[in-house]
């Protein structure tokens, strides 16, 4: 192995698996010379360790007895705090944060922010909450250490303090991933349910670059998602990447997803008070407003194989939603029409759409609603009422009558649906 180089860690990483190959994950953890013989019970862990001694000696390895520790419950690795349960930042690592001082420049400042990195997998929403810090890094010029920065100094050090701790995944049980979506990063926090409590298992974030900073809340929530478990949000995004006709990145991310078996939930309640400050951290106050223009068409169907309808939603970066529904109650085509564009338009203001224009191809619908026809039968006027007020929701509400051959993928859609359900 040559010494001295950058990659002597990398060839002495490659040697060790090749070295402990077959008892890595089983007996044994090795990062390059950190070592860790583990076992769940104590006869288990004599048996580990003659396993692992008998491989140090086929390959004329030593220990160093000083830096060795026996029968221990707890220990230090890889700068964590290990126990029987659970991981814990490094109390050493936390408390240096804490001791040190402003940062004076560009290179105290890169100095803080990696030590901060190590602990990142403790820290709720550190990308978002680091936001001041990393734009003083980016500045170009004089260095400033702006109050903003102090601020968030200070609540960094206060967060250091009380850090959640992490427990490692049991298997069999399913995990959970709250995800939280902001203005300039995406977080997420990775749980398991044991015996009605959640339990933390890791925190990860990320800043978002200028070019995402401009997808759609329904489209950052997409970029976060990494992991093959149980996802818990508000936003209807199971419905999204299932879509063929998505912009590029989505179509991306949804083949990537593919390989992983994610369950969508509903957020539901919240146990744990960590994952409670998580969400409620980096839920906006009042919710930035979606620019541009969306584009719902609607079209209903009823005849003797039942009633249905198609609703296409389209969004101002590319983002488009298609939904063939099928309703298991008798409906007259007005019924449908209507059914089908309250539909949409909750789909709309689940994805907090604020600007909405509707076209469909019921005179009727579209001259009750905006108020040319009065709406006589009962049921009708019921439907034009609920449409009426979630219409009041968006601040820019449109409803247009169009003909059905200008309607033509939303009548694809009904009669794709009419199709199945004979087949």
């Amino acid at each position: 192995m040559p010494f001295g180089l950058k990659n002597a860690g990398a060839t002495y990483q490659r040697l060790m698996d090749k070295v402990f190959q077959g008892a890595l994950g089983v007996d044994v953890e090795v990062y390059v010379d950190d070592m860790v013989v583990k076992s769940e019970k104590a006869d288990e862990h004599y048996e580990a360790l003659e396993r692992v001694f008998k491989i140090l000696r086929n390959h004329q390895l030593r220990l160093n007895p000083e830096k060795c520790s026996f029968g221990v419950q707890a220990g230090k690795f890889l700068g964590f705090m290990l126990t029987e349960r659970s991981i814990e930042a490094n109390p050493d690592k936390c408390q240096a944060i804490i001791n040190m001082r402003s940062p004076q420049n560009v290179k105290e400042v890169k100095q803080l922010m990696g030590k901060i990195t190590v602990l990142s997998r403790f820290i709720p929403w550190l990308a978002e909450t680091a936001q001041p810090i990393f734009r003083a890094l980016r500045k170009e010029g004089r260095f400033t250490w702006m109050n903003e920065c102090e601020e968030v100094f200070r609540r960094l050090k206060a967060m250091l303090t009380a850090l959640p701790v992490l427990t490692r995944p049991v298997p069999g049980i399913p995990l959970c991933l709250y995800i939280s979506v902001s203005d300039n990063a995406i977080s997420a926090v990775l749980v398991q349910e044991k015996k009605g409590e959640q339990r933390p298992i890791y925190f990860v974030s990320k800043i978002l670059q200028v070019p995402e900073m401009r997808y759609q809340k329904i489209e950052k929530a997409a970029l976060a998602l990494n992991f093959s478990i149980i996802v818990r949000t508000d936003l209807p995004i199971c419905q999204v990447l299932g879509k063929p006709d998505l912009a590029g990145w989505m179509v991306a991310w949804s083949i990537q997803l593919l390989e992983f078996d994610i369950l969508f939930e509903s957020r539901g309640h919240i146990k744990a008070q960590v994952i409670a400050d998580f969400l409620v951290e980096l839920t906006p106050e009042g919710g930035k407003e979606l620019e541009g223009e969306w584009y719902l068409s609607v079209d209903d169907s009823s005849n003797h194989t039942g009633s249905g309808a198609g609703i296409v939603l389209e969004g101002p970066t590319g983002v488009l939603i298609e939904q063939s529904l099928h309703f298991e109650f008798k409906a007259s085509n007005n019924q449908a029409e209507y059914e089908a564009l309250l539909d949409g338009m909750k789909l709309a203001q689940e994805l907090e759409a604020k600007k909405l224009t509707v076209k469909s191809d019921s005179k009727l619908v579209t001259r009750q609603i905006n108020g040319d026809y009065q709406a006589k039968d009962p049921q009708l006027a019921r439907y034009r009422e609920r449409a009426s007020a979630m219409a009041s929701s968006f601040d820019n509400f449109v409803l247009l009558h169009v003909p059905r051959d200008q309607n033509e993928r939303a009548d694809l859609l009904e009669k794709l649906d009419n199709t199945q359900k004979r087949g």
